[in-house]
């Protein structure tokens, strides 16, 4: 059910100058951005390879810093996936839901605290396209 590791995510103190490193200096590619509820700047997406991302947030509160730093893993299956996970008695720290690049998703949390998001991809989705 697990394809492998889809990206990574990293908070960030200032956009310009990672979005120079990772792209400019490192030499992959800015593949989209997608913005908040309020239309402002909220993640930065480079292509790593083929399927493969880095994920930029541009800040947030306490919590959500901690989330950022975060491995997202592509499944195929992920109502399948998620209701084994709740069989096996691990507890959803957000339940199976659509983001807002329209890709399937759920969150729980490892044994020492750390995010892991498991999302299906969506065929129109900008990860998709880029």
């Amino acid at each position: 059910m697990i394809k492998g590791i889809h990206h990574k995510g990293f908070q960030v103190t200032d956009m310009e100058k990672t979005l120079h490193f990772y792209c400019e200096v490192l030499g992959f590619k800015h593949a989209f951005d997608l913005k908040d509820s309020d239309g402002y700047p909220w993640i930065e997406y480079v292509k790593i390879a083929e399927g493969s991302f880095v994920e930029f947030f541009y800040g947030g509160t306490e919590e959500e810093k901690k989330q950022y730093d975060h491995i997202c893993f592509e499944v195929e299956g992920i109502e399948a996936l998620a209701e084994k996970l709740r069989d096996k008695g691990i507890s959803f720290a957000s339940e199976l839901s659509t983001g807002k690049d329209s890709n399937k998703q759920f969150w729980i949390r490892d044994p020492d605290g750390n995010w892991l998001e498991f999302m299906e991809l969506d065929p129109d989705s900008p990860q998709m396209r880029s």
